[in-house]
């Protein structure tokens, strides 16, 4: 006899529950180590797109409190899921990375640029020993690596001994590289010689797929398994069942669920919010449709990497901040379709807000829409 069956979530419940989870529905009283622990890490290739990222889900989120985090060593950029660097809490690098060093080796050596350079003889623990020894007698920039790996290997690109170093080694980026207000090269050393500590002996992949759960679900085995790159994702959920909740979406796919997860009213307002560039709610399933609308999937797709705009609870828009000297700031916003003067209204009021965030001494603030709002003018 077969179990009940399971309850389907139409897009917008699925919406509105991912946006709670995600602190984009109403901003959180978090702090920002519980904060980024709670989403399991953010994407953080734009050294400044977490502050962003944060700002948009934090109540009374400053920039100083996340550089000092990172010059305290209480978090880290280091690369981690979908090979891709990330800000972590340095307690979370040390937990998760150990469960990525399976998949982060195997792109080492099936890289389609420099995986061919890696064959035929070449002693790849000797490259971490190398490397290793490198970055942790001081913290090395790339050109700097990439030179020391060459004279050692002048046979090898030193491009592909770089690679493998910085995808086999638990490596984190120091600052002053990822501090808001400040610039610097990519400067890398061991996660383990920046905090003095060990990564974690035996991770646990079951706590990190509930984890996943609790700030991206209800989820299917496809987006789990797009967002860790993890193999065994199916096995890991059938063990994981009896504690799970299970749901069926619009086209009959099953989500998994943690017990608790929240699923606010579906109709409740969902204010505009402001994404920095590669943000993790964009990233983090195979299928997008919770958050990206099915007609605008593609346009979306090709603009990945530009920092986007929900309304309603939907991308709508891309946007891009630029400065002129110190005193002007402006941020221009191009939308995929034509926004409702209402919707106008709120997203200029959001940009203006975080125009005072992100440039607070610049005495010009300047919004600006791009396309007409369904032929009532130009906002801004």
């Amino acid at each position: 006899m077969s179990g009940p069956a399971a309850m389907s979530l139409g897009q917008r419940a699925l919406n509105r529950a991912f946006l709670d989870r995600q602190l984009l529905l109403d901003r959180s009283l978090l702090t920002i180590d519980k904060a980024i622990e709670h989403l399991v890490g953010m994407q953080a290739q734009s050294p400044l797109a977490p502050y962003v990222g944060l700002w948009s889900r934090l109540r009374d989120f400053g920039t100083d409190d996340l550089a000092a985090l990172l010059e305290q060593r209480e978090a880290v950029r280091g690369t981690s899921v979908r090979k891709t660097l990330h800000l972590h809490t340095d307690r979370d690098y040390l937990r998760i990375r150990p469960l990525l060093q399976g998949v982060l080796d195997a792109e080492a050596r099936r890289n389609s640029t420099f995986g061919k350079d890696l064959v035929g003889g070449l002693d790849l623990a000797a490259v971490m020993a190398v490397g290793k020894q490198a970055v942790e007698r001081r913290p090395r920039t790339g050109t700097e690596l990439r030179e020391l790996l060459g004279k050692q290997w002048p046979e090898r690109d030193p491009f592909a001994l770089w690679h493998v170093v910085v995808c086999m080694l638990p490596l984190v980026q120091v600052p002053p590289r990822g501090l808001w207000g400040h610039n610097g090269p990519v400067t890398l050393t061991t996660v383990e010689a920046w905090l003095g500590r060990s990564l974690d002996a035996v991770p646990e992949v079951e706590s990190l797929l509930l984890r996943y759960l609790a700030a991206f679900g209800p989820a299917s085995t496809a987006d789990i398994r797009t967002w860790s790159g993890l193999p065994g994702i199916r096995g890991v959920l059938e063990r994981l069942r009896p504690q799970l909740r299970t749901f069926t979406d619009v086209r009959g796919r099953e989500l998994f669920d943690v017990r608790d997860g929240r699923f606010p009213d579906p109709e409740v307002v969902a204010a505009p919010r402001f994404l920095p560039e590669f943000d993790n709610a964009l990233l983090s399933h195979d299928d997008r449709s919770r958050i990206v609308p099915e007609h605008l999937q593609v346009r979306v797709h090709r603009s990945l990497g530009k920092p986007m705009l929900l309304v309603d609870g939907m991308v709508a828009a891309t946007w891009k901040l630029t400065r002129s000297g110190a005193s002007a700031a402006r941020i221009e916003i191009t939308p995929f379709e034509a926004l409702s003067k209402t919707d106008a209204v709120a997203v200029v009021a959001e940009a203006d807000a975080l125009l005072r965030f992100a440039a607070p001494q610049a005495t010009d603030h300047d919004v600006r829409v791009t396309e007409s709002v369904r032929g009532e003018g130009r906002a801004g």
